[in-house]
């Protein structure tokens, strides 16, 4: 099987991956499956956070997430892909495990995808995703910094070479005013100027 089929038959499986992104290598598994989610956090040796929901497109948000359609979706046709992570409301508390403690909220992302990374996604719909590092170590731009730990416990690693290295821009959209909640690779002013249309 191509590195592509053996992602997809990965995730279909329950088992982790490491895709490229437009920012860093990702930890990714199954939206779908709250153990996933579990194992991504055991990997990375921190107790359960927020996971984002990433895919290849704003429909594929979307499909996962309807309450995003509307005017969320003009916003997230706006902003992505780019290098956002956007954490929006979710009333119907759809993949809680996503979200621990925060589940009437979830944050999404679509990023400049390299092709392989996008033919998973386009396969498999939407993943879990975060950065394929230990909890507080460096954000791994090669397959290479991505620890040796967490190499050997997926089932599959699509290496895209060296990637830009700086992690997604996230903001909060769920409440009044848009909170950062890093500052990262995505320009705040743009994110910001498409906050203010959607809310005019």
């Amino acid at each position: 099987m191509s590195a592509v089929e053996d992602a997809v038959a990965a995730l279909r499986a329950g088992l982790p991956v490491v895709l490229p992104t437009d920012t860093v290598y990702g930890l990714c598994a199954s939206s779908h499956e709250p153990a996933a989610a579990k194992r991504i956090n055991e990997l990375k040796g921190r107790p359960d956070q927020p996971i984002a929901l990433v895919a290849a497109s704003a429909q594929a948000l979307v499909e996962c997430i309807p309450e995003l359609s509307g005017r969320w979706q003009k916003l997230l046709e706006d902003l992505l892909p780019g290098l956002y992570t956007l954490v929006l409301p979710n009333p119907e508390r759809r993949l809680p495990w996503l979200s621990p403690g925060r589940e009437a909220t979830i944050g999404v992302r679509v990023p400049e995808l390299p092709e392989s990374a996008r033919e998973v996604l386009e396969q498999i719909g939407a993943v879990a995703a975060t950065s394929a590092n230990r909890h507080g170590e460096l954000d791994p731009r090669l397959v290479e910094q991505i620890p040796e730990e967490i190499r050997s416990a997926v089932g599959a690693v699509l290496d895209a070479g060296e990637l830009p290295g700086t992690p997604s821009t996230v903001i909060d959209l769920s409440g009044p005013e848009p909170v950062v909640l890093r500052a990262g690779a995505g320009d705040l002013q743009t994110a910001l100027r498409a906050w203010t249309s959607r809310s005019s």
